[in-house]
């Protein structure tokens, strides 16, 4: 697939380059300007535009070589430190992952929310597949920082949030990417509880929301959105082995801090990026120092304006 596209981007751009030589080189023998010539000029710089932007994207996608990189990926968002803004900031992250991811083409499902007490998410799992996913959203795991005028705020004053941002793989992608993966019943803690906020009255009065814990690492997951128990378990264990995988793989990368150590604390100072939408209008990567003052269309997750954040990310390595 990979020598597909770089002969087609190397046959294309032959040809426009040829045809554009002609062109230019009929106009000079006749000295006179062509209207024709000067059309299939302007075509050819079109289409070698085209194809520095495909060719732009092959070299970025020859970086993405890791053992789930062709992977889909769950995004995990939970709410930080800022109260109620912090919990709408991540109902608009997990907004903007999924208008990318379908501008893009992707398939993107909502898997489990727990729903904040006034507005927004305490925290949710976006499910995303397609090829590369996982290899093209793993940079944005962090903490994320908003800066707005917050509509919560009867004082109308300027309130800073955070929300934490976790990418990990797709397990369902597991088989055909070959990362022999196994999960041993006997290492997990299952337990079922009452799931609390909207959702019904068989959600809210039945033990239906399911918390499953890997006891040699200490790692939860718990769904509670899904109607039954069993949907919600499928949910959880789903989450689960999407986090073991993750930090398998970041063992094997041979990083030092474990998965749930790696996003940092939810608060100042830890931040990967920064949202600003009051008193201007930016949003920049403090890892890569990329901004734009685009805010708006980087959250409303326009491909344009999202993506140059996780090329940047990926040229440095992250």
């Amino acid at each position: 697939e990979s020598l597909k596209l770089y002969s087609e981007i190397q046959n294309g751009s032959d040809s426009a380059v040829e045809l554009a030589t002609l062109a230019i080189e009929e106009n000079q023998t006749s000295g006179t300007v062509d209207p024709g010539n000067m059309q299939v000029i302007q075509e050819c710089s079109a289409e070698l535009q085209s194809l520095a932007a495909k060719a732009q994207r092959f070299s970025l996608e020859l970086l993405l070589d890791g053992p789930a990189d062709k992977m889909g990926c769950l995004i995990e968002f939970t709410a930080g430190a800022g109260g109620t803004e912090s919990c709408e900031f991540s109902m608009m992250l997990m907004s903007m992952y999924k208008n990318f991811a379908q501008a893009q083409g992707y398939s993107a499902s909502i898997v489990d929310t727990v729903p904040g007490q006034e507005a927004g998410i305490r925290s949710g799992v976006l499910r995303i597949k397609g090829d590369n996913v996982y290899g093209w959203m793993r940079t944005e795991t962090g903490v994320h920082r908003l800066v707005r005028i917050s509509p919560y705020d009867t004082q109308h004053r300027r309130q800073t949030a955070f929300a934490s941002v976790a990418v990990s793989p797709l397990p369902e992608d597991d088989e055909q990417n070959n990362m022999d993966f196994e999960l041993n019943p006997s290492d997990l803690e299952i337990e079922t509880y009452r799931s609390s906020g909207p959702g019904g009255q068989h959600a809210n009065t039945t033990d239906s929301a399911v918390r499953i814990k890997h006891l040699p690492t200490g790692i939860v997951a718990a769904s509670q959105s899904q109607r039954s128990q069993h949907q919600n378990k499928a949910s959880a264990m789903m989450v689960l082995k999407s986090r073991l995988m993750e930090m398998k793989i970041r063992e094997k990368q041979e990083e030092k801090k474990a998965f749930k150590d790696s996003l940092g604390d939810t608060a100042w100072g830890n931040q990967i990026r920064s949202y600003v939408l009051n008193p201007y209008q930016m949003v920049k990567d403090h890892r890569t120092n990329y901004e734009t003052p685009q805010a708006n269309r980087v959250l409303d997750g326009e491909p344009e304006y999202l993506s140059p954040f996780m090329e940047a990310s990926l040229l440095q390595g992250l």
